[in-house]
């Protein structure tokens, strides 16, 4: 009998043992589903943030191109507007030439008539 209850005393020692165990080990298992179930929210909240910096970087993408392609457009506009200006600068520079040399046959031709009326007035 008495090694029975040895044996016994001895099994309940392993039971208590193998329940210690189990209980560190739910423990143990516990602590890494809560660590696991916090990375996955970590996971999905950086998911989230890189969709939102992908739908950012695609918006600014698509602003760049257009105020790319309006620069451009601009740019474009100034050299026609400066090719005009300077036709335009050139035809002034050319009316110009001509009113003065319009000036100086009016000049002439007036000299010329008062000379004529002068020697008229002689006559």
């Amino acid at each position: 009998m008495e090694k029975i209850k040895e044996k016994l005393a001895s099994l309940r020692a392993e039971a208590d043992s193998a329940i210690a165990r189990a209980e560190a080990a739910e423990a143990k298992n516990k602590k890494l589903e809560q660590a696991l179930l916090e990375r996955e929210q970590e996971i999905k909240s950086k998911d989230h943030r890189l969709e939102d910096l992908e739908g950012r970087l695609e918006s600014t993408s698509t602003s760049l191109r257009d105020t790319t392609e309006k620069l451009r457009r601009v740019d474009v506009d100034a050299e026609h507007t400066e090719r005009q200006a300077k036709r335009y600068e050139q035809e002034r520079d050319e009316w110009e030439k001509k009113y003065e040399e319009a000036q100086a046959k009016y000049r002439k031709a007036q000299g010329e008539l008062d000379d004529l009326v002068a020697n008229m007035d002689s006559l």
